[in-house]
């Protein structure tokens, strides 16, 4: 199973920080990736960033890149955190990790989703 959840409060003033977790229950044979992705309504799911079981292999979407950090804990690589900096309100969507195979930027390479967790970027 796949858990994301929020490091703080849901709603945040554009330019805050806001750190996101995936902790993953229990690893499946081969899911060797974790990615988080983003949707708002009517829109398709965005890639965001992913990183490998080994933390050697991670990708980031140019819109986040700079802005957003994908970390593995050292000590349990179930954890994979987002940290996100500078916040804009166009960041505001729910927000989901996953688990695959591969560090992929595409969502059907990814099996396991946790159930999301809404953040919103507003004055």
């Amino acid at each position: 199973e796949v858990h994301c959840r929020r490091l703080g409060g849901g709603l945040v003033q554009p330019g805050a920080s806001l750190r996101l977790r995936c902790k993953i229950s229990s690893r499946t044979f081969s899911m060797d990736a974790t990615g988080w992705f983003r949707q708002t309504p009517g829109k398709e799911r965005e890639f965001l960033a992913a990183n490998s079981w080994s933390g050697e292999t991670i990708e980031y979407s140019d819109s986040v890149k700079g802005r957003f950090t994908i970390s593995r804990d050292m000590f349990n690589k179930n954890i994979v955190d987002l940290q996100m900096n500078s916040l804009r309100p166009e960041d505001t969507a729910v927000y989901y990790c996953a688990s695959g195979t591969v560090v992929a930027n595409f969502d059907d390479m990814y099996r396991y989703w946790g159930q999301g967790t809404q953040v919103t970027v507003s004055s």
